[in-house]
């Protein structure tokens, strides 16, 4: 099986996630794609929503997309969660698949300086997502990362300027999220009282 993994916070998801999983999803031809929602990611530091919110309106709003899962891999054993580890445990769970690593061209500047990134290139293909102000570095070389390397996938996705952190200001200022996240994801949000000033 040819599976995707797009790993993230999803603190909250939103529509740029979902529309980057799914061109992401096609481009590559993938199978299943799974999001697996962040634990206690060492580079993202201070307070995120508890786990089991982000895992049920990650679960919201990926509901009808037969292809799309949620993964608790992370959110299931203690942290820190290090891309590298959850990588190499799901190749001892799945030798027969071929894993697909989601990022985002903001998070490819910053790859080189996550634990053993030649680990990570050599255990999946790394997939890249341009995504608005963030454009692939070195006026678009991609990096090396080694002779064990899977060559690195560039897939173009719509520029679509939405971020979970202006999200959660948004709504901790009781502004409207509406269309930049999926309206069950608002509501959620909404009758668990996340995000609130």
């Amino acid at each position: 099986m040819r599976l995707g993994l797009f790993g993230g916070t999803f603190d909250p998801i939103h529509v740029g996630h979902l529309i980057l999983a799914e061109h992401c999803r096609e481009a590559c031809r993938l199978d299943r794609l799974w999001f697996v929602v962040a634990g206690e990611p060492p580079h993202k530091r201070g307070e995120r929503t508890p786990a089991a919110h982000r895992l049920e309106m990650v679960r919201i709003a990926i509901a009808g997309n037969p292809s799309f899962e949620v993964s608790e891999i992370e959110t299931s054993r203690p942290g820190p969660h290090y891309s590298v580890d959850t990588i190499e445990a799901l190749r001892r769970e799945r030798p027969a698949d071929e894993l697909y690593f989601l990022i985002g061209g903001d998070s490819l500047v910053d790859l080189p300086t996550w634990r053993d990134p030649a680990g990570i290139a050599e255990r999946a293909t790394i997939v890249v997502a341009n995504r608005p102000g963030s454009p692939l570095p070195d006026g678009g070389k991609l990096p090396d990362f080694g002779p064990g390397a899977r060559p690195l996938q560039v897939v173009e996705i719509p520029p679509i300027g939405i971020a979970s952190t202006d999200l959660r200001r948004r709504l901790a200022r009781g502004q409207s999220v509406r269309y930049m996240m999926p309206r069950a994801v608002e509501a959620y949000i909404v009758a668990q009282g996340l995000y609130r000033g």
